[in-house]
């Protein structure tokens, strides 16, 4: 074998090596993409609403828990139309001919901080609640602190995130 041929034979080799590898790269990757989607789709999503599982208290305390429930979501309703009103303008200036990137950005974060501080004062509530109540109701309402609901399964060329807040 010549020189040239042998210089030629190791460059082909290096190609088909990166290749082999970039190959493996992207099947390892995939295949960790799929198996999240899998867990995510066989993860059960919380039991019920919370009405639901206050249905299942015991009747003593059940119209006390349902009262103190409904009125922090009524005193943190503020904070989350704040949150979906400032993602709606987001949403409406990035798809206007006047873009503007500091403005949006701005938007996103006070949105994230309006429905982190209504969560907050939801999650607060709960627990004062569930302090205030027996073992086996405290057992019974503690799945109100599950943060899922639905499961969201996007696809590959579906890249867009989490979905906005409800």
């Amino acid at each position: 074998m010549t020189s040239q041929t042998l210089k030629s034979a190791l460059a082909i080799s290096v190609a088909l090596n990166l290749f082999a590898l970039a190959a493996g790269a992207t099947v390892l990757v995939t295949q960790a993409q799929v198996e999240k989607r899998v867990e995510a789709q066989h993860r059960p999503p919380r039991s019920g609403s919370p009405m639901l599982l206050i249905g299942q208290l015991d009747p003593a305390v059940r119209d006390r828990v349902r009262d103190t429930l409904r009125a922090s979501a009524l005193q943190v309703r503020p904070d989350f139309e704040e949150a979906r009103q400032k993602r709606r303008e987001a949403v409406a200036i990035a798809s206007s001919d006047t873009f503007d990137s500091a403005r949006i950005t701005t938007l996103l974060a006070q949105s994230r901080e309006a429905e982190l501080r209504g969560r907050a004062r939801l999650e607060v509530d709960a627990v004062a609640v569930l302090a205030s109540l027996e073992p086996a109701d405290r057992k019974a309402l503690s799945e109100i602190l599950t943060r899922r609901g639905r499961v969201v399964v996007r696809g590959d060329n579906d890249k867009k995130g989490p979905p906005p807040p409800r």
